[in-house]
């Protein structure tokens, strides 16, 4: 089964753009680099007029895969040089969650072609159906 990970800290408002981008120059490009890496996001949102909160995700094969980014103890955050001239908080430990797999979809909604209606009935539309199967874990 895939492994959903997940780091998160606080980081000065002010610098979050700035921080965003070395997040996505340094951990998201290891993420990538890494054997098994399914993909990878970050995330920011404001926490009060001083701070905010930045999150990574990222998605692997399996915890074998994450091991090769991670080391032997997948749970332990892996920091770069320059992470402490950002952080107001430094979690020594990340979270790891039983996940499906990341699905694929167009860029461009353009590209993506418009459900049929459906008349009356019990059953849902069938795009609906597959978008259920990739949200429920098996």
């Amino acid at each position: 089964m895939a492994v959903l990970r997940e780091w998160r800290a606080e980081i000065p408002r002010a610098l979050k753009d700035e921080y965003v981008a070395y997040v996505r120059a340094t951990g998201l490009a290891s993420y990538s680099a890494t054997p098994g890496n399914l993909g990878s996001s970050v995330a920011v949102r404001d926490l009060d007029a001083e701070r905010a909160e930045i999150v990574t995700l990222s998605w692997w094969a399996d915890s074998e895969a994450l091991k090769a980014f991670a080391g032997p103890d997948i749970g332990r955050a892996r920091y770069y040089p320059e992470d402490d001239r950002y952080l107001l908080t430094r979690p020594e430990r990340v979270q790891h969650y039983d996940a499906t797999t990341l699905a694929a979809r167009p860029r461009n909604p353009a590209e993506q072609p418009a459900p049929a209606p459906v008349a009356n009935s019990a059953e849902p539309p069938s795009h609906w159906v597959d978008r259920i199967r990739l949200c429920v874990p098996r």
